[in-house]
């Protein structure tokens, strides 16, 4: 943290989890005492969903008394029902692969409250891996060190305005190195584990969550390159291209390659690593730039949460729409997902783009 924040509004979005813990504890140790936000999603209606929101409160509570912090509970969940899902599901049924966690970003915990509270203060500060530098006077997103954890990708849509807001106080940091602060400081939930669901929906599963909205729509599966068929699916929205667990069909292993959303039809090819689940080359459209535009010719990208950065040479074909020319095959590249570009070295996240084929 090389901000100075002694002059500064600082509000804390307080999960319950370790990460944003050690946030307070960071800013705290500076003498500093931030308000704490926790934000209230929760199921759509009051049902019997396996939800840990009611512990992640207490979690909260007990770590804003223990820095002398004020906590407030803000309830963002019509705005989580109406803009994240309502996004995910329109994405599915197109036959994209989503991801409502880097839309929850953008459009919850940078936006939703920005606008009830978050106004009011001068910086909003997360648990995220991940850091800001300023060049030449402007705000960058730049990397973590730790390349499991690092959450890049997952900031890569959010506004310039509200990265300006932004603050990662832990970001610096590897993951193991936050748990032995948290169990130096003797914080409540050191020993907590991370929470491994979607954004705010804790230990829902992602196809419960989609069963839910749009049901099941059976179709066949078939073999590409033959025609072949090898059985049926519930829909295809419970599956992504480059999915091999979780098909379900015997004499694979198979993998989940191309969807024809207007026949319902999920192609599949057969073997450990069958060519036809890799590409080199892909467009992607709508190109979000983080701080501003910037010229992308080589670069290096990543199309979901991993530590690979894969190197590519990028062509501009319209505003907003480039062609990737990835250096080596990619495994699993899947329209709707969002290809995230970074410099050769992976330090600056530029944006990113929804790919399209």
């Amino acid at each position: 943290m090389k901000e100075c924040l002694l002059d500064q509004r600082i509000a804390v979005l307080l999960s319950g989890g370790v990460d944003s813990s050690v946030v307070v504890y960071e800013l705290a140790r500076r003498g500093l005492h931030p308000d704490c936000f926790y934000i209230k999603i929760g199921p759509e209606e009051d049902e019997a969903w396996d939800c840990s929101s009611e512990e992640d409160l207490e979690m909260a509570t007990a770590v804003a008394r223990r820095f002398s912090c004020r906590l407030e509970v803000i309830d963002c969940h019509r705005e989580y029902w109406d803009q994240v899902t309502r996004y995910t599901m329109d994405k599915v049924q197109a036959g994209f692969t989503p991801n409502p966690d880097v839309m929850c970003n953008r459009l919850i915990k940078f936006g939703a409250f920005d606008e009830k509270v978050g106004y009011q203060y001068d910086l909003i500060a997360t648990g995220h891996y991940a850091q800001t530098e300023v060049i030449d006077g402007k705000k960058w997103l730049t990397t973590s060190p730790d390349p499991v954890k690092d959450q890049t990708d997952f900031l890569a849509q959010i506004y310039d305005w509200q990265l300006r807001k932004a603050l990662f106080p832990i970001g610096h940091y590897m993951k193991d190195e936050v748990r032995e602060i948290a169990e130096r400081e003797h914080l409540i939930n050191a020993k907590r584990k991370d929470s491994q669901g979607i954004c705010f929906l804790g230990k829902i599963n992602y196809n419960d969550y989609i069963r839910r909205y749009l049901g099941e729509n059976p179709g066949d599966v078939l073999e590409l390159e033959t025609g072949r068929k090898i059985g049926q699916h519930k829909g295809l929205w419970f599956h992504t291209i480059g999915q091999r667990h979780g098909l379900g069909f015997g004499g694979g292993p198979w993998y989940a390659v191309k969807k024809d959303v207007a026949q319902n039809i999920l192609y599949v090819s057969k073997g450990y690593e069958p060519l036809t689940a890799y590409k080199k080359d892909f467009r992607i459209q709508d190109f979000h730039f983080l701080t501003e535009p910037v010229e992308m010719t080589n670069v290096t990208f990543k199309i979901r949460h991993t530590p690979e950065y894969h190197p590519a040479h990028v062509e501009q074909t319209a505003s907003g729409e480039y062609l990737v020319h990835a250096s080596e095959l990619i495994q699993g590249v899947a329209p709707g997902q969002f290809c995230v570009m970074y410099d050769e070295q992976h330090h600056r996240c530029f944006g990113s783009g929804e790919i399209v084929e």
